[in-house]
């Protein structure tokens, strides 16, 4: 036992001190980016230093598979230079007991990073998104999918504009049986749309079977209210602005995700690259620990036996090969062509059986 929270001791200092790093190094990178992004938006330093810390946390949720590849080589290859591990045979103990602890703290980094880390990243993505779009148009939309269906919001300088639609086509840009409520900046509500139909043209909503009321204080809106075949009215959303708030379920919590597709598929979207998502998250732990036991497949022989330079470079290549199969799996089962259940568990089960065949034929082969 001693031995194995020895090994997982190193194993999670190793982690945690890569894992800084990589993270210094992302911050400076994606502030360089951001600076050269909004150089004419007039973005003060502090709100893009503000802008790349909620950006952080996604990238380095991204990089984590190649942090645990890294960790478990530069483990095992200090464990080889020290000649820990020939103590460690020497005892009569397989290589493989060796694995136990740092393959654990694997396992439960991923849990932790699903059930932890990954709301923090959803929270982060969708600030983000929201305050770049404030920095590049000075205007802010907001897009939501509840019970009672399809919620939208456009602003502009004279107020804003809160849209409401039973149900929508694939991408929002379609909504059937849909409300406009105008609010102008300090009076209120000044007008009320019901339509059976809108449709977002090139900068405007495209509304047919329309009855409009005016709102106010002293207004019979009943008495004023207009029926119309169709009408226009000016619109800041954007069909890609749309498809991307909607096709990140990064920026959705993997605790509200199964809500949300089941919100998604109601309203009448397709919900398959979130179903895919969710899976592929609930499967990470699983990645995790197959990328430290091919990290330490090539990396576990004494280093004055192995050649460490190509064990490095051998490990490094086959984590991101795993990595773009992982990926390429997830692009088939959002296509349609895997369902999700298969698309997310068969490349880390996978991983995990090439890992055990890599150390069971070099310890024992």
């Amino acid at each position: 036992m001693m031995l194995h929270l020895y090994f997982a001791r190193r194993f999670l200092f190793t982690f945690l001190s890569i894992l800084g790093g990589v993270a210094a190094f992302v911050y400076v990178l994606d502030f360089v980016e951001q600076i050269r992004r909004f150089d004419d938006d007039n973005v003060s330093f502090g709100g893009l230093a503000h802008l790349t810390l909620l950006n952080a946390p996604a990238s380095l949720y991204e990089m984590m598979p190649l942090v645990m590849i890294l960790s478990s080589v530069a483990l095992f290859l200090a464990l080889a230079r020290s000649s820990e591990l020939v103590v460690t045979r020497a005892t009569g103990r397989s290589g493989m007991s060796a694995l136990a602890g740092p393959a654990l703290v694997a396992l439960v980094v991923g849990m932790v990073s699903v059930a932890v880390f990954n709301p923090i990243v959803a929270a982060s993505t969708q600030r983000f998104s929201e305050l770049r779009e404030l920095y590049e148009d000075g205007r802010q939309s907001v897009i939501s999918i509840g019970a009672d269906g399809l919620w939208l919001r456009q602003g502009d300088e004279s107020g804003q504009t809160v849209i409401r639609a039973a149900r929508s086509n694939a991408d929002a840009t379609l909504l059937y049986d849909v409300s406009f409520l105008r609010y102008q900046s300090g009076v209120g509500p000044t007008r009320r749309l019901l339509a059976g139909e809108a449709e977002l043209a090139e900068g405007a909503w495209r509304l047919r079977d329309v009855k409009a009321w005016p709102l106010g204080p002293e207004i019979n809106s009943e008495a004023n209210a207009e029926q119309l075949s169709q009408m226009e009215i000016p619109s800041t959303l954007t069909r890609d602005r749309i498809r991307d708030r909607f096709g990140q379920p990064s920026a959705i919590s993997i605790w509200a995700l199964p809500t949300f597709i089941a919100d998604l598929e109601r309203s009448g979207f397709s919900a398959r690259r979130h179903a895919v998502w969710l899976q592929m998250e609930l499967a990470r732990p699983i990645f995790l620990v197959a990328l430290v036991l091919v990290g330490a497949a090539f990396t576990m022989e004494h280093a004055r036996l192995a050649r460490t330079g190509i064990a490095v470079m051998s490990a490094v290549l086959i984590g991101f090969g795993l990595f773009y199969v992982r990926n390429f799996a997830q692009i088939l089962g959002e296509s349609g062509q895997l369902g999700p259940l298969v698309a997310a568990w068969v490349p880390p089960a996978a991983s995990l059986l090439l890992a055990l065949g890599l150390l069971l034929q070099k310890e024992d082969g």
